[in-house]
């Protein structure tokens, strides 16, 4: 048995494709894994790293906010922004975070701190990603000194 995954953003289709093993993705109470035969379920995302399972292979996707629904062997996931690994740059959301944590710590001006704050998670859920692409045996050499 297999499960039928669909990641889906505003933007675009990320990824749509039968024969995934599991699925385990940041929900907002914590992480849930999904395997065939899951009971229905539907629930509020959390940002952070999204892995599948696929021909013996686990595939990373930063995942920020959105919804989980899980019925018959399809799991459907809504988010507002989904990267694969290989789409992240390392230095982009490294700058990003960066500049969403001086909003939160200055304060100053009309911050939006929601906004600023949504900003922040999102850069994190993508250097989460990258950081275990780069554990894995085989991933990509560290950039890190």
């Amino acid at each position: 048995m297999a499960l039928l995954l669909q990641i889906i953003t505003p933007e675009r289709v990320v990824f749509s494709e039968d024969g995934v093993e599991s699925v385990t993705l940041p929900g907002s109470e914590g992480e849930l894994t999904i395997l065939p035969s899951h009971a229905p379920l539907m629930t509020e995302l959390a940002a952070g790293p999204l892995v599948f399972r696929k021909g013996g292979q686990e595939i990373d996707v930063a995942v920020a906010s959105g919804f989980l629904e899980v019925r018959d062997d399809k799991v459907i996931v809504l988010a507002d922004m989904a990267e694969r690994s290989e789409e992240i740059d390392a230095a982009r959301a490294e700058e990003a975070r960066d500049r969403a944590r001086q909003q939160i710590e200055g304060g100053e001006g009309e911050v939006d701190l929601a906004a600023a704050m949504a900003s922040l998670m999102r850069a994190q859920a993508r250097i989460r990603v990258l950081e275990r692409r780069r554990r894995r045996p085989g991933g990509p050499p560290s950039t890190q000194p």
